[in-house]
């Protein structure tokens, strides 16, 4: 019986060199992922107002009673709020074709806050939501407010 020596030339060995140090570093990165202390990222205030068109009169009060009230869609709270609400007079057509003031109905302008993330292309999604100027079917949510079929009147971006 012939035994074999095992051979190694000076390529296997920095072969296996090469080998060790790949897998010793893919395991270094999988082992510090996610545990770097990156920077804080960029964002950008935003200030929007939101009309709400012939509603009770009564719910200018109850809104104001709860405010500042943070952001909130799908049961989750987001990092904005509404500071406050104005009314003004809510007007209708009179059976004559005039504009009258209806004693019943006002409506509500809200001014939210929020803060986004800084992108290349400013797309302001906030609660799950679109902010733009005249978008008219926006959902004003809140933990205790709530109007659908609102209308953006103005939109202002602010960097941090």
């Amino acid at each position: 019986m012939e035994q074999k020596k095992l051979k190694f030339n000076i390529v296997d060995v920095v072969a296996v060199i090469v080998i060790l140090a790949m897998v010793g570093f893919v395991g270094y990165k999988l082992a510090n992922r996610g545990s770097g202390e990156a920077g804080p990222s960029p964002t950008l205030s935003v200030h929007y107002t939101v009309r709400c068109e012939g509603v009770d009169k009564e719910l200018y009060e109850s809104c104001k009673k709860h405010l500042p009230s943070q952001l909130m869609a799908s049961g989750e709270l987001y990092n904005g709020q509404i500071t406050s609400v104005e009314q003004e007079d809510y007007y209708v057509l009179s059976a004559g074709g005039e504009w009258v003031k209806d004693p019943d109905h006002v409506n509500l302008l809200f001014t939210v806050e929020a803060v986004i993330p800084k992108t290349a292309v400013i797309t302001t999604e906030i609660a799950k939501q679109e902010v733009r100027v005249g978008k008219s079917d926006y959902r004003l949510k809140s933990e205790y407010i709530e109007f659908s079929d609102t209308t953006i009147l103005d939109v202002e971006w602010i960097e941090n």
